[in-house]
């Protein structure tokens, strides 16, 4: 009874077979065949290959939503050069609170040449190559990203010792704590001194003949610090053409989230716009000296998220791309085999040449004479 019921399900599992075998001797192969199978397999694996290629490679998402953090205070990463002594400047932030971040909170002024070394120059000259390049093509940003804590940083090497060079100007660097808000981070003529109605720079001590703003951005950034994140403004250096300039940048700050596989970060990217103009009051250009970066939080926030496509849907992909190529391959050599024969069959058609009988009245047939069984013995 049990082996009855082994042959039935045998039987069922039989007729349920969708891939029969055909024996060899119904098989029948060809030159165009072995041809066509030569491309699929060798189409198949160079889009094996590339899918591969595909699958170890990741790419970032983007997702936007309004940020509803507004209480806590944002850091500022400023390393700047200034080819000014140190007594001549000061540097501080009001925000639109009027609130004052005064500079000894957290940066440092250390006297330094303001000509690079040899070494510095080669990085500033690389660093302005990859910025000129991250505006023309976009999606470098990516690469940057992903390429975050696993880069060098960004920062210049440290000054080989040379007595020769005097220190002719003043390296600002540190970090500042501000209030979430738009605010302008400058740095002028004087020390800054708090003042009921802001603030001040104690700047009549200073002659004009020394004003200098020309100055070197080694970098600037915003929340955390991240080494190898290379900001929009880092090598950037401007050469004053007079001794009353204001140099102005305005800077959209966003909020960003940084997701990747190596690393999980906060920070802030930032886009930012350069105007510089000679101060002169009898011409109607007023102002201050000095370098201003006005600053403004956007309300959005942006999550940039490292994403990898998954092994199920790479298996999916490379069964489509094996099974799409058989599919087709087939389809087209069995229409080119037929267009094939259907061509032939014509040329055969018409080389044939009909033969002429002779009749008993002198006429002739040009039909084939009727081949009996008589006729052949």
């Amino acid at each position: 009874m049990r082996r009855l019921n082994r042959k039935k399900t045998l039987n069922l599992m039989k007729e349920l077979d969708a891939f029969p075998k055909v024996p060899e001797s119904y098989v029948e192969t060809s030159a165009s065949g072995g041809t066509v199978s030569l491309i699929a397999f060798t189409t198949i694996a160079f889009l094996t290959i590339m899918e591969f290629m595909v699958y170890q490679d990741t790419w970032m998402k983007y997702e936007y939503e309004v940020d509803k953090d507004f209480t806590s205070k944002l850091r500022i990463n400023i390393d700047i050069t200034v080819a000014m002594r140190c007594q001549y400047v000061g540097a501080d932030v009001l925000d639109l609170a009027e609130t004052m971040v005064a500079s000894a909170d957290g940066l440092i002024y250390e006297p330094v040449p303001f000509e690079l070394t040899p070494q510095q120059k080669e990085l500033q000259r690389m660093l302005q190559i990859i910025q000129s390049r991250l505006q023309e093509e976009h999606s470098l940003q990516d690469v940057i990203f992903k390429s975050a804590f696993k880069s060098a940083s960004t920062a210049l090497p440290p000054r080989e010792d040379n007595s020769l060079q005097s220190p002719d100007a003043c390296r600002i660097h540190g970090h500042l704590y501000v209030n979430k808000v738009a605010g302008n981070f400058h740095i002028t003529v004087g020390k800054a001194i708090p003042h009921p109605r802001g603030h001040a720079h104690l700047a009549a001590l200073v002659s004009h003949e020394s004003y200098n703003f020309s100055h070197r951005i080694d970098h600037l950034s915003f929340g955390e610090l991240i080494p190898g994140i290379i900001n929009p403004l880092d090598g950037t250096e401007k050469i004053a053409s007079d001794h009353n300039q204001m140099f102005q940048y305005f800077i959209t700050v966003v909020p960003t989230k940084l997701h990747t596989y190596k690393i999980s970060a906060e920070t802030h990217q930032f886009s930012v716009t350069e105007r510089e103009r000679v101060i002169n009051h009898a011409a109607g250009s007023h102002g201050v000296s000095g370098i201003f970066m006005k600053y403004d939080i956007s309300s959005l926030m942006v999550t940039v998220t490292e994403e990898h496509m998954p092994f199920w849907q790479f298996l999916v992909r490379l069964c489509g791309i094996i099974g799409g190529i058989f599919s087709t391959t087939g389809i087209l050599h069995g229409f080119g085999r037929f267009v094939a024969e259907i061509i032939f069959c014509r040329f055969r058609l018409g080389s044939y040449r009909s033969t002429s009988v002779p009749l008993p009245d002198g006429h002739t047939s040009n039909h084939l004479p009727l081949i009996t069984d008589n006729s052949t013995h």
